[in-house]
């Protein structure tokens, strides 16, 4: 009977493939359906003097304080940053505002890949220029003007700011001057204006500020430029906050301003994604000059959709393990609770009940032999039974032997099979009484 061999041989039949099949089951949730996130992140910051790569570095040792190295790239700008989440160059990204909005984001085949974690910051659009009196962008119009460089969210977000005065590239000089180099070349005279969109505590800002002859542009009648435009908003800029001595600015200014935001490549492990929007709001829940105190990081007015795990992490703080654990803890943790601890529970109870459900067939077998024979004692205990009835009853005696001794006896049923063979030997024997008689 297979089922009593089965039953025999049910560690190495039964509960050994049984393990195996939990182990191999286990293993490929972990691999394929619940991975580990990677322990290696790029993040693609801006320019070695500028905010943006500062806070990468602030990133970088928050991320190593939880097991994962994060490499810093350095960028010309938002652009670069879109074009290398999309080309897979790096996980992580810092995004100045308004780059969803400008047209090119959607130029970049698969830039719908991108989420937002947090909106970090409020940086201002800076134009300073060597020349007094300037206060509109139509009087840039013959000027060698600085617009950034060609991968950067300032250039972009210049060149639609002159697209709404009817001013195109080939109206002034467009140099792709940045960072100190601008100021240099604001102060040599090479270099009319300059246009940047840079946190106003960057090194560059300070610098232009405290150049002798560089003058800060206030630009009029901004109302318009902001209902074309709805990713910028106006900030006022009041005097003497931008130095301590409280001679910069020298007098109150209108700045328009845009969000920057922290964002990821859409298939960023999601725990991955909750760490970066937890450091985010470590790093910059601190006030600004433009905003107080618990406004960043949040998940307004956005350029790319919003993280679901970043939402959630935002409104409700991490997972509990993850909260209370180190992260690799946490994540191992996670795993054996999800994926280890059912398969395991699944396992042990087909270990018990496929052993149990075949021996339950072994001892049914034996039982309905049992029931044979009792239905033959019963049978004999009648006064009318013919020679005939003898024989068949005999037949049916050496049938239930044969099968009995086909049949793989567990060690366990030994004393009921060696009893059953004794009860049908004295079946027997009345059986061949009553033919005699």
């Amino acid at each position: 009977m297979a089922a009593a061999r089965l039953y025999q041989r049910k560690w190495v039949l039964i509960k050994l493939p049984i393990a195996l099949l939990a182990l191999a089951t286990m293993a490929w949730l972990w691999l394929e359906w619940l991975p580990m996130p990677p322990s290696q992140l790029r993040v693609s910051a801006g320019r070695a003097d500028g905010v943006y790569y500062a806070y990468a570095q602030q990133y970088a040792q928050k991320f190593a304080e939880h097991g994962v190295t994060l490499e810093v790239l350095e960028s010309d700008g938002a652009l670069q940053n879109l074009q290398r989440l999309h080309g897979e160059q790096a996980e992580l990204a810092f995004m100045q505002g308004g780059v969803g909005y400008l047209g090119s984001a959607g130029n970049i085949r698969g830039s719908g890949r991108v989420q937002t974690l947090a909106n970090i910051d409020i940086e201002p659009l800076w134009i300073f220029s060597r020349l007094r009196d300037i206060e509109s962008l139509q009087q840039l119009q013959g000027l060698k003007v600085s617009l950034g460089p060609a991968g950067s969210g300032t250039r972009l977000l210049a060149l639609k700011l002159l697209e709404q005065v009817r001013l195109g590239p080939k109206d002034l000089t467009v140099t792709d001057t940045a960072g100190m180099a601008a100021v240099q070349a604001l102060q040599q005279g090479t270099l009319d204006a300059a246009v940047m969109v840079l946190a106003p505590e960057s090194a560059v800002i300070n610098a232009l500020l405290i150049a002798p002859g560089l003058q800060l542009v206030q630009l009029r009648r901004t109302a318009a430029l902001t209902e074309r435009l709805p990713y910028l908003e106006p900030h006022l800029l009041a005097q003497g906050t931008l130095d301590p001595t409280g001679r910069h600015p020298p007098q109150d200014a209108t700045l328009l301003t845009v969000v920057a935001s922290l964002v990821a490549r859409d298939d960023l492990h999601p725990a991955l994604k909750r760490l970066a929007t937890q450091i985010a709001s470590e790093i910059h829940a601190r006030s600004g000059l433009f905003y107080r105190p618990g406004e960043f990081p949040s998940l307004k007015r956005l350029d790319f959709p919003a993280s679901a795990e970043a939402r959630h992490t935002l409104v409700h703080g991490l997972p509990w393990l993850e909260a209370h654990l180190p992260f690799w803890w946490a994540q191992v943790t996670t795993r054996l609770l999800v994926i280890c601890l059912p398969v395991l529970l699944l396992a042990l109870w087909l270990a018990h009940l496929i052993p149990a459900y075949l021996r339950w067939l072994v001892e049914s077998r034996v039982t309905r032999w049992y029931g044979e024979l009792k239905y033959i004692e019963l049978d004999l205990s009648r006064d009318s039974l013919s020679g005939l009835d003898l024989t068949k009853y005999l037949g049916r005696l050496n049938s239930i032997e044969r099968r009995m001794a086909a049949f793989v006896t567990p060690a366990y049923l030994m004393p009921r099979w060696f009893m059953l063979r004794q009860h049908i030997d004295f079946v027997r024997l009345r059986l061949y009484r009553r033919r005699g008689r």
